[in-house]
């Protein structure tokens, strides 16, 4: 029987985005305030994934030999640590959250059955590796507030309240949404980067957020005014708006999370062995509730 089992840990470090061979604006502009002199820390926290199938004592691997292997290959190293010039891979490429993962999966591949590497740098910013060459995946979290109906117009009140129940009442609701964007890309061998962060974040902020946040969906929201504002249609709306600005920075959609309440969420997964071109290539959304 295949399982999968996951291990976390933790490590504080520091590191700067600088490229020596270009001058200070020149940095300052792929990097913005990472670029800063001495650098700036994060207290990382990491995610190993490792599968195989369950041996006679019940387990995939010996949870005390997974956290002695993470410890003497990464932690002990990387805790309280200048990434920059603690790791020789650090100095060819960038050690940023995606290239950092890669580094820390070809460090453990020797020793673990790996199947995934997470690494948040903080809770909003994370990034995930699969062993798959220099191609990660980078997730930015957010949020925006809004109210929203769920009815359809040609339907009664009575209709729409046995599709509905509550969320049909005729003055609506509102919610804190937490949104969730992962891109897949190429990790550049030099700068660490799949995608420019900044241009990622202000596409999501002008697109999503600042349009989206304190709003009534049903009537604030084009889009909406002919279809219902669900969970799932806003994921599906939210990807579809994003995936062409993504394309143009130079990575693709991967994914989109929206958490609707902590016991209801949706995502939307992109089908990336479509053509570039190809808008229309978002997968059915699954819908999560608890």
């Amino acid at each position: 029987m295949q399982c999968i089992i996951n291990r976390r840990a933790q490590f504080s470090a520091s590191h700067r985005y600088w490229l020596p061979e270009l001058d200070r604006a020149e940095n300052q502009k792929i990097f913005g305030a990472g670029s800063n002199f001495p650098g700036h820390g994060h207290n990382y926290v990491l995610y190993v994934s490792i599968a195989g199938e369950l041996d006679e004592y019940g387990m995939v691997q010996n949870l005390s030999y997974v956290k002695q292997v993470i410890k003497r290959e990464i932690t002990s190293q990387l805790d309280y640590a200048y990434l920059n010039e603690i790791w020789p891979e650090f100095k060819q490429t960038l050690p940023t959250t995606e290239h950092i993962s890669k580094a820390i999966w070809d460090r453990l591949a020797p020793h673990l059955p790996l199947v995934k590497i997470e690494l948040y740098e903080h809770p909003e910013l994370w990034a995930e590796y699969q062993g798959k060459n220099m191609q990660a995946t980078l997730t930015v979290k957010t949020h925006f507030s809004a109210a929203h109906r769920l009815a359809k117009p040609e339907l009664s009140l009575a209709e729409n309240t046995e599709i509905y129940g509550k969320c049909a009442r005729v003055n609506g609701h509102g919610h804190n949404y937490h949104l969730e964007v992962s891109v897949a890309g190429e990790i550049d061998p030099r700068t660490g980067m799949l995608v420019d962060l900044g241009a990622l974040q202000q596409a999501i902020d002008d697109l999503i957020v600042e349009p989206m946040d304190h709003t009534f969906l049903n009537k604030d929201i084009a889009y909406f005014a002919e279809v219902v504002p669900t969970a799932e249609n806003i994921a599906f709306y939210i990807a579809k708006t994003l995936q062409e600005p993504i394309l143009k920075l130079g990575a693709k959609l991967n994914k989109v999370k929206l958490i609707e309440s902590p016991n209801n969420s949706c995502e939307i997964y992109c089908d990336n062995s479509a053509k570039d071109e190809d808008t229309n290539n978002l997968k059915q959304p699954i819908l999560v509730a608890n």
